[in-house]
């Protein structure tokens, strides 16, 4: 728990009963748009070096986090270090426009970790993005290159900072197949993933405990193959 922070777009009294100054109210809008999303990034970002914390780890709130395997990780990199890890959702690195001012523009290219997979930063690299990250100027950089927040981080760290990034096949975003992620292999992964693709569940092949209506994203149902011992999961359930 005092690992985790949880960002809103609005107050919620039951999250402050249970996570108290880790659930942190972003005054953004609750919007999806390219300057709501960098305004979380933005106070992600500041809260995490306010914190004194050795990784950043971003996760979107329709992810599970194996936090098990998560830490493994971490543990094979020194967070004083340049740590960029994660995914990327494309299969090249993403083309944008620099805006240079007085009407200068140049093209750059660089790789993002997808945010709807999860990333994380180094403590040691965080603190290099600062000119570009903390305070508002976060926000500038995104107007910039007119892209959402992951890209921007990415943009800072890849094509600003030239620190590249390190890639895992451990996470998982709704933009790719999740019923390709074989069901022995569940409990090696970092994070997991739900949606809809061609009006089709997206979602973990797996029997598990509950069914598809009770548990639509199957988190319920991987939780309980990771850590049975967890008091809703029912007793004794073959996988």
């Amino acid at each position: 728990m005092q690992q985790t922070y949880i960002f809103t777009d609005g107050e919620d009294e039951e999250l402050k009963k249970k996570m108290g100054s880790h659930a942190i109210n972003t005054n953004c809008s609750a919007a999806h748009s390219r300057q709501a999303l960098s305004c979380k990034m933005a106070v992600e970002y500041d809260k995490f070096i306010e914190s004194g914390k050795k990784w950043f780890c971003h996760v979107d709130d329709d992810n599970y986090v194996n936090v098990r395997t998560l830490v493994k990780l971490l543990s094979h990199y020194p967070h004083t270090q340049d740590m960029y890890l994660g995914k990327p959702s494309l299969d090249r690195p993403i083309e944008a426009t620099e805006r240079l001012g007085d009407n200068k523009m140049r093209p750059v290219n660089f790789w993002f970790a997808t945010g709807g997979a999860g990333f994380c930063v180094s403590r040691g690299l965080a603190l290099k993005m600062s000119p570009w990250a903390s305070g508002g100027h976060f926000m500038n950089t995104a107007e910039k290159i007119r892209l959402p927040d992951d890209c921007t981080v990415g943009y800072i760290i890849e094509s600003v900072l030239g620190v590249p990034l390190t890639r895992s096949n451990l996470f998982h975003s709704h933009l790719e197949n999740l019923q390709q992620v074989p069901r022995s292999e569940i409990h090696k992964q970092i994070t997991l993933s739900y949606g809809m693709f061609e009006n089709k569940r997206n979602i973990i092949t797996m029997k598990g405990p509950f069914p598809v209506e009770d548990d639509p994203s199957r988190f319920k149902s991987v939780h309980c193959l990771l850590y049975p011992d967890t008091p809703w999961c029912p007793p004794q359930v073959a996988f």
